[in-house]
């Protein structure tokens, strides 16, 4: 059975860090795309990045890039998030999803995942 669940979200002031987690389990990471996204109240859901590790390979909405990474840790099935540099606009509920069929090169707003976790929230507030 395919879980996935997030942790690490908080309160931060802006210029801040955070590092998001997904526990993964039930598949291997071999096999299966990782988006990341996001959402805020009143607009849209984001996608923030996709990776995909037998890809060695991550992208990253415009958004984002140059401040967030996403790292994997196949030893223990779970990819993080690292978010510097926070801003307030980055304030949203995170979501981690993961999927068999998607491939990164669909986009990072491609979001027809299978999988997804149940959200942590991260608040960037002075």
């Amino acid at each position: 059975q395919v879980q996935l669940v997030e942790s690490g979200g908080g309160l931060v002031q802006p210029g801040g860090s955070l590092r998001l987690s997904c526990k993964t389990s039930g598949f291997s990471l071999d096999d299966y795309a990782i988006g990341w996204f996001r959402q805020a109240p009143g607009k849209e859901r984001e996608g923030v990045s996709c990776s995909r590790y037998s890809d060695g390979r991550t992208i990253y909405g415009d958004s984002v890039r140059g401040r967030f990474t996403v790292s994997t840790d196949t030893t223990t099935g779970t990819v993080h998030l690292q978010m510097n540099s926070l801003k307030f606009e980055d304030a949203a509920v995170y979501y981690c999803a993961a999927d068999r069929a998607t491939w990164c090169a669909y986009g990072v707003n491609y979001s027809a995942y299978d999988h997804w976790g149940q959200g942590t929230q991260v608040t960037v507030s002075s």
